[in-house]
C-alpha cells in the first residue's frame, strides 16, 4: 500500500475549475433542480468523470516516473457522488512484470495497480491500472507475474448493480432511439489546453506531465484523464436521456496527447441491456488527434452508461 494522498473534499470551486478546463455537458450535474428530482438528493450530484479524474490523480503516489499508462480494467462506479463530500483514493500493487526490451531503450516494467476510492468513508469507485515505469537499474527486475488481458468479456450484467436504483429517471425525457452497431460522430472537436491546470487540479504527481525534461517525448505528455474527460464531455453532449457513468469496460490510451493537439470523437453503441428502469449502454469511443497533417487515435475506450 503506498501513502494515502491529502483527501480532497468536492467544492463548487473545484468543479468549476474542471469544467473550465474540459467542458461539462452532463445535464443532472449542470442543473441542480434536475439532479434533485433525478436522484432526490437535495445535494447537487458531481460528474463522475470528474470522481475518476481525482482518484486517478490521486493514484499517481505509484507512478511518478510514469512512461505511459497502458490500460484501465474493471472500473465500477458504486454510486453517485455528491458536491461536499470527501475523496480519498488508496493505491496498491498486484503484480508486477518486466517489458520486452528494446534496441537503445533502458529496462523498463509494467505494474498493475488496484485503486480504490471512498467518498465520506464509503467506497465510490474501484479499478486496476497498468503503468509502465522505468526500472531502478540497468537491468530488467526479473518481474514475470501474469498482468491479464486489458480487458475481460463484456457482460452488462456486472455493472446492473452499480445502477442507483433510487433513482427516477423521468426528468431527463424519452429515450434517443440509438440502434445497436451505429456510430455517431461529434461534430465539435476540441483542443487540448490548460493541461498542467488539471494536473494541479488532481494532484497528479507524474513528473512527465508537468515537465518536458522528465518527459519520454520532447514535450510535456498530457494527462491521459484529461484526455478520456474530453470525451466524456463529447459523449454526454451526443446522448440524449444520459443519466450516469457505471464504470468503464476498458480505456486504452494508444497513443500519446500532447498540448495543444485537436480531437475528434466518434461514439458507436455496441451493446445494450434494457432494465426496468432504463438501458445500460457500452459505447466504443474513439478518439483521433490532429498531429502533421494525419489523424492518429489517441483512445479506444468503452464506458458503460445508465440512460432513459
Amino acid at each position: 500500500m503506498f501513502p494515502v494522498p491529502p483527501p480532497v473534499t468536492l467544492d463548487a470551486g473545484l468543479v468549476s475549475a474542471y469544467r473550465t478546463i474540459v467542458g461539462d455537458h452532463w445535464a443532472p450535474g449542470l442543473d441542480h433542480r434536475l439532479g434533485a428530482a433525478l436522484s432526490g438528493a437535495a445535494a447537487p450530484l458531481v460528474h463522475p468523470a470528474l470522481v475518476l479524474v481525482m482518484s486517478t490523480g490521486a493514484s499517481t503516489v505509484a507512478t511518478k516516473r510514469v512512461i505511459a499508462n497502458l490500460f484501465y480494467r474493471d472500473v465500477i462506479l458504486h454510486r453517485p457522488v455528491h458536491l461536499g463530500q470527501t475523496l480519498r483514493t488508496e493505491t496498491r500493487v498486484l503484480a508486477m512484470a518486466d517489458a520486452s526490451p528494446k534496441p537503445g531503450v533502458a529496462p523498463r516494467g509494467k505494474v498493475l495497480l488496484g485503486m480504490t476510492t471512498t467518498a465520506d468513508d464509503e467506497v465510490v469507485l474501484e479499478y486496476q491500472r497498468c503503468a509502465l515505469l522505468p526500472c531502478r537499474g540497468e537491468v530488467t527486475a526479473g518481474h514475470a507475474d501474469d498482468l491479464g488481458p486489458t480487458a475481460n468479456p463484456l457482460d452488462l450484467a456486472t455493472y446492473e448493480r452499480a445502477i442507483p436504483g433510487h433513482w427516477k429517471l423521468d426528468p431527463l425525457g424519452p429515450t434517443d432511439g440509438w440502434d445497436v452497431g451505429q456510430s455517431r460522430p461529434d461534430d465539435l472537436r476540441d483542443v487540448v489546453d490548460n493541461a498542467t491546470g488539471l494536473v494541479r487540479l488532481s494532484h497528479n504527481l507524474a513528473a512527465a506531465h508537468r515537465d518536458a525534461e522528465r518527459s519520454p517525448y520532447p514535450v510535456r505528455l498530457v494527462y491521459g484523464g484529461h484526455t478520456v474527460a474530453l470525451a466524456h464531455t463529447s459523449l454526454d453532449r451526443t446522448v440524449a436521456g444520459m443519466a450516469t457513468l457505471l464504470g468503464w469496460h476498458s480505456c486504452n490510451h494508444t497513443a500519446p496527447v500532447f498540448e495543444g493537439e485537436t480531437l475528434g470523437f466518434e461514439h458507436t453503441l455496441i451493446e445494450e441491456r434494457v432494465v426496468d428502469h432504463g438501458r445500460i449502454r457500452a459505447v466504443r469511443v474513439v478518439v483521433d488527434a490532429e498531429r502533421d497533417g494525419r489523424s492518429v487515435t489517441v483512445l479506444d475506450w468503452t464506458p458503460v452508461i445508465w440512460t432513459t
